[in-house]
């Protein structure tokens, strides 16, 4: 968030994460991400937005959380390992003062290395990834789990920019012409070869 050089506070939201029965992940992710800006909203003043985010990890229409313990996260990455697989972040933004709610979607594909088991049980004694949906952090330059990526690096680490300010320009807002993308960039040492195509509004992730 202090990429886009905004003033902002933290408010923690509170709300049951349960996935329903056949949900898919991204009916899943943009229910949470509406929830806790409807949530963290409701005590908020005009003249205040409200953003939230939700993001899960998928195989497919399984969805990945955090694993509970270290065999949970081996099982994970043996899963994923020398695959492709989806990460779904979900953005709401919520306008105080007119309760309007917007929301958009980022969909990237992560195709993981084929790492040895010698690395996988190392990265997972380091305990990085018990917290981690997946089991895994795509900017650990430990692990280095992914390969040939090709999409919104910042998604999968948790707020795609480029969405957040697409979704901003509906609300009439503006950010300097390149700054959020070319802040994004130098920040996690990426080019990204895809925001300009978000920014013009494509479905890519």
């Amino acid at each position: 968030m202090a990429l886009t050089g905004w003033d902002f506070e933290i408010k923690p939201a509170n709300i049951d994460e349960t996935p329903h029965a056949g949900e898919a992940p991204g009916e899943y992710v943009l229910r949470l991400a509406e929830a806790k800006a409807r949530q963290a909203g409701s005590t908020a003043q005009a003249g205040q937005l409200v953003l939230a985010a939700d993001t899960t990890v998928a195989d497919g229409s399984m969805l990945l959380g955090k694993p509970g313990d270290a065999g949970e996260a081996a099982g994970m990455l043996e899963r994923l390992r020398g695959r492709t697989h989806q990460v779904y972040t979900a953005l709401a933004l919520l306008d105080a003062a007119s309760r309007r709610l917007l929301s958009d979607l980022c969909v990237s594909q992560v195709p993981m290395r084929s790492y040895s088991n010698d690395e996988m049980s190392a990265y997972i004694a380091s305990g990085d990834p018990l917290d981690k949906a997946g089991a895994y952090a795509i900017q650990h330059s430990g692990f280095n789990p992914v390969e040939h990526f090709g999409g919104c690096f910042a998604s999968v680490m948790g707020l795609p920019l480029c969405h957040l300010v697409r979704i901003t320009r509906k609300l009439g807002l503006a950010f300097p012409a390149d700054h959020v993308p070319k802040a994004c960039q130098a920040a996690l040492s990426y080019t990204c070869p895809i925001h300009e195509r978000v920014l013009g509004g494509e479905n890519v992730g």
